[in-house]
């Protein structure tokens, strides 16, 4: 059952006016007034625009808050830096989140807005069918990671023992298709924005996840228990600056692209930004109102403990935390 409430119509209609009224709020407050509140981020890509708006257009500053998103190369070295104490909250791929909390870690999942994937496996033009991948190197990241898991969830789908497949991790999907591009791999896990780049380099895209893997969530937004009992505001404050930012990007393609080209140093003829956008319209990848899908949390869990993450499965209900997101969407009416 999915946690969560939908934004009402009359309310999507009247974001703009909103931003004009939190606009007007900014120029009245000072800077020495907001809050700091440090959020980790995976390595920005083609998708900046979305996973960045909370922190551009004065979104953070209406809600009283300075947020500085951290970019590092995958899910768990955001993971580490969060619980390092590095970070107030960080997004990633539910799986590294669940693996820590079942060995005792302080960490919450309170929504998600990722809950599709815009991801796939590339391979080389001669490679045409996932069974024809066995004996091949395949580029992925750390173990529990998006590339690692999506990886392991598609073998398994294809009856393909893991022991047939010879695994390279690198760093970034950046890092990954280059590599493949150099022939250095033969399939490479990575975002699919790289598509309209791929027939150039005589690649293909073997299969796109959301096709393969419907219940699998990208991004996922976490903060600590600790927070949640004594930086609760703020982190409300934060959840509500997403939720807006991201229906804001969801609906002002160029604020995102440019928002997207500014992070990414993209030129304005790189087709990667557009494609991801119109990709994520397409399969509704992203939902501004950041629900928390717990059966597709479920179906995270099960594929950790198939694929041997996991040794046993872990009570859910001690991860997931609802309430900061209901009380994030009321601050927004």
């Amino acid at each position: 059952m999915t946690i969560g409430m939908a934004f009402s119509v009359r309310r999507s209609r009247s974001i703009t006016a909103a931003i004009l009224i939190g606009a007007a709020q900014i120029g009245a407050a000072h800077a020495e007034d907001l809050k700091p509140w440090r959020h980790g981020i995976v390595e920005a890509k083609s998708d900046a625009g979305f996973v960045m708006m909370a922190s551009r257009h004065g979104f953070a500053e209406k809600h009283g808050l300075n947020i500085e998103m951290t970019q590092l190369k995958g899910d768990a070295l955001v993971l580490k830096a969060f619980l390092a104490g590095e970070l107030d909250s960080y997004e990633g791929s539910p799986g590294g989140a669940i693996i820590a909390a079942s060995h005792g870690a302080d960490v919450k999942v309170v929504g998600c807005y990722w809950t599709g994937l815009t991801y796939g496996l590339f391979a080389r033009s001669d490679i045409t069918s996932i069974d024809q991948a066995k004996g091949k190197n395949f580029g992925i990241s750390s173990p529990g990671s998006l590339p690692d898991l999506m990886v392991r969830a598609v073998l398994e789908q294809a009856k393909i023992p893991s022991a047939d497949i010879r695994f390279a991790m690198m760093g970034s999907d950046a890092d990954r298709f280059r590599a493949l591009s150099s022939g250095v791999i033969d399939v490479a896990a990575a975002s699919t924005e790289f598509v309209p780049l791929a027939e150039s380099q005589k690649l293909h895209l073997l299969l796109h996840a959301h096709d393969a893997l419907p219940n699998y969530l990208r991004f996922c937004t976490y903060v600590s228990g600790k927070t949640l009992a004594t930086r609760r505001e703020e982190a409300r404050h934060f959840l509500a600056a997403e939720m807006e930012g991201l229906q804001y990007a969801m609906t002002h393609k160029e604020d995102e692209l440019q928002l997207t080209r500014e992070t990414i140093n993209a030129k304005p003829e790189d087709p990667r930004p557009a494609y991801v956008f119109d990709e994520v319209v397409r399969y509704s990848a992203i939902d501004p109102t950041m629900p928390l899908p717990l059966e597709k949390l479920q179906w995270m869990q099960d594929l950790l403990v198939r694929t041997g993450n996991l040794a046993k499965p872990y009570d859910l209900a001690k991860l997931a935390d609802g309430s900061l997101r209901t009380e994030a969407a009321a601050e927004l009416k």
